[in-house]
């Protein structure tokens, strides 16, 4: 049998990890945010209270863009303003005690479905899975720029 070239390989890898990514989000789908919208609250819920100036560069938006999806988030009662603690004419964007709320929930959806997919694996698969997760982490990490 002949082995496929490592370019195809990386295709289906990608592909693979995509559709598995695309399927943990879809756990926690109904909580009916966009893309962006959940990468901002995920920010915030990770690092805290942060201006809009901060959050756009962060995510590499426009100012204003990121604006619209503060805006958003605020009419959802997701995040609040708040005072800057240092400086008076800026103001941070928070999470309320909704928007932490629907993290967890979502955060717990994510992994129960996770965990019940990786649950139906025979061991050997798992450990596999694991050691797969390892290397993918390694790979991540040596290759930050």
């Amino acid at each position: 049998m002949q082995r496929k070239p490592l370019e195809i390989d990386v295709i289906d890898f990608i592909q693979a990890v995509g559709l598995l990514v695309r399927r943990v989000r879809a756990a926690a789908a109904s909580d009916g945010l966009s893309m962006t919208e959940a990468l901002v609250m995920a920010r915030l819920a990770r690092e805290g209270p942060a201006t809009t100036a901060d959050l756009a560069r962060a995510e590499s938006m426009k100012p204003q863009s990121m604006g619209t999806t503060i805006s958003a988030l605020e009419e959802m009662r997701m995040v609040e303003r708040t005072p800057h603690p240092t400086d008076g004419r800026q103001v941070n964007i928070a999470l309320t005690a909704k928007g932490a709320a629907l993290r967890k929930s979502a955060k717990d959806a994510k992994r129960t479905w996770l965990a019940q997919a990786i649950a139906r694996l025979d061991e050997l698969e798992r450990e596999t899975l694991f050691k797969a997760g390892e290397i993918i982490k390694r790979l991540a990490e040596s290759n930050r720029q």
